[in-house]
């Protein structure tokens, strides 16, 4: 097959006029943001305190700096931090706690395990497999199918920039066999660019890598805000397997749902192939025998997962208060499983004599550090929320202006308000800024804060209509096989669709679990 490299070379990720739009937001958000902190902090206020004052003016400093992105975000968030400190609305140690919580650790092991998996190549070798099975055969319905339901596996375990970055060359090397076959064998005539067989691959590779994340909470970072944020303002936590309870079947019925979209809405040029897996054959047979890097990369992961859900069953068959139960999870909790399965890819040897390692601390390096910031610092001013009592008054104004005051009727609303704010912004960041609100409005109406907090969590991760909405969007947006109108047209009936389906599931599994 001769190479059609040339035909599928990654265009710009966004067009000029896109481009000059992201400018403009940029420029417009380095005054907006100081602007509004300095009108706000001088605005007279009499119901509130101090304290609770200057952070409503840093936290609209801070969300209004996310949303426009002049500096990264990270550092905005650091940045709210500091100005916590600067301004006195609480000392050094309280706000600066938040950054060492034990979830901050969670997603530390969880990326340096996905790192290892990405540099042995054991996610590819195992996309490879599954994509080589009978099953898949000459369909290109089941192609589509099949791809995104190992995304969407992958993205459970690691972020789903990763897995979209790490599943877009398989994607390309298909849709690039596909049409070779339509031009030659088919004798139909198309543009590869304008292919809807490339078009559904690139959806489905997106939008399956952001709905996978939902099933685990290592899956996406909105999940660990969320969970961390329930545990510490509303006193609950949710185990690894309970969220995994309602999340899988969420994301089974949320995935049969996103395939029947992306398959009818882009439906493929032709239905039957004579030689589909030709591409994946080659590269399968490339990757050879399992290497000594791969192995100890499965040992890790194995070990974590099953530290993960073991509270689960403990669980299941002596009970919650159990002494075995707790002794280990007070020996185990989830971020020293996380650490552990990360410290042992350290550990295991690739090759004895020269001592090396499954990962090395240049790999470590490589992780999203930034999200560890991100999080620290939503943690800390959603912290400082509650304790300047910011967090009643906001509740209690909502419940007033809106008129709600249901559980489930205000977790529709939230679901659709992430929803919204994460086409805007990031996800992390959309998870920062509504959950500690939710938690609020629902603890200032004496209301179950649950469904409502998982439920923007949720919603956070739902940004399907445009390539800024999500890293994944991006990235295959960048493959230039995704036109703007069939992305918008694709992501706006999954966003709508979405939203209902997650309050429906949570409005149906989360009282059988007793968290609604």
């Amino acid at each position: 097959m001769e190479s059609n490299n040339d035909v599928f070379q990654p265009s710009e990720v966004i067009s000029p006029e896109e481009e000059k739009f992201e400018n403009w937001r940029n420029k417009i958000g380095v005054f907006l943001g100081p602007l509004a902190f300095i009108v706000f902090y001088f605005l007279p206020y009499s119901s509130i305190t101090y304290q609770a004052h200057t952070l409503s003016a840093i936290l609209l400093w801070v969300i209004i700096w996310w949303i426009t992105e002049p500096i990264p975000i990270p550092v905005t968030a650091l940045l709210g931090a500091l100005l916590c400190v600067v301004f006195n609305v609480a000392d050094i140690k309280k706000v600066f706690i938040p950054f060492a919580d034990p979830i901050v650790f969670l997603f530390l092991g969880s990326f340096i395990l996905a790192e290892a998996m990405a540099k042995h190549g054991i996610d590819k070798r195992f996309a490879y497999k599954i994509l080589t099975m009978k099953y898949v055969g000459k369909s290109t319905g089941r192609i589509i199918f099949t791809f995104g339901a190992i995304t969407a596996f992958i993205s459970m375990w690691i972020s789903n920039t990763a897995a979209t970055a790490m599943m877009l060359p398989i994607a390309i090397g298909i849709v690039t066999s596909i049409h070779k076959i339509i031009q030659e064998e088919k004798g139909i005539s198309v543009d590869s660019k304008k292919l809807k067989f490339g078009t559904a691959m690139m959806l489905m590779t997106a939008y399956s890598a952001s709905i996978g994340g939902i099933g685990t909470p290592v899956g996406t970072p909105p999940n660990l805000i969320g969970i961390g944020m329930i545990e510490k303002f509303a006193h609950f936590r949710i185990s690894f397997f309970e969220w995994m309870l309602f999340a899988i079947p969420m994301l089974l019925v949320m995935y049969i749902f996103l395939f029947i979209i992306i398959y009818y809405l882009n439906k493929p040029e032709i239905s039957k192939i004579n030689n589909d897996s030709s591409v994946i054959k080659t590269a399968k047979d490339k990757l050879g025998k399992f290497k000594a890097g791969e192995i100890n990369s499965i040992i890790a992961f194995f070990v974590t997962v099953i530290l993960w859900i073991v509270p689960g069953f403990l669980a299941v068959y002596y009970g919650t208060e159990s002494e075995t139960f707790k002794s280990f999870n007070n020996h185990f909790p989830e971020a020293i499983a996380a650490l552990l399965g990360a410290s042992l890819l350290f550990i295991l040897p690739v090759n004895r004599k020269k001592l090396e390692f499954t990962v090395n601390w240049k790999d470590a390096a490589n992780i999203d550090w930034g999200t560890l910031i991100l999080f620290g610092g939503g943690l800390s001013l959603g912290n400082l929320m509650f304790e300047t009592k910011l967090a009643d008054y906001l509740g209690n104004a909502f419940i007033g202006f809106s008129g709600l005051d249901t559980v489930w009727g205000i977790t529709f609303i939230s679901i659709y308000i992430a929803i919204i704010v994460s086409e805007a912004t990031s996800n992390t960041a959309s998870a920062n800024m509504i959950v500690p609100v939710v938690i609020s409005i629902c603890i200032a109406g004496n209301l179950n804060p649950i469904p409502p907090a998982i439920g923007a969590t949720l919603g956070a991760s739902w940004g399907f209509m445009l390539p800024v909405s999500t890293p994944p969007n991006a990235i295959v947006y960048g493959s230039g096989l995704v036109p703007i109108t069939k992305m918008i047209r694709s992501g706006i009936v999954f966003d709508i669709l979405g939203g209902v389906l997650i309050w429906l599931m949570l409005r149906l599994v989360l009282p059988i679990l007793h968290l609604g």
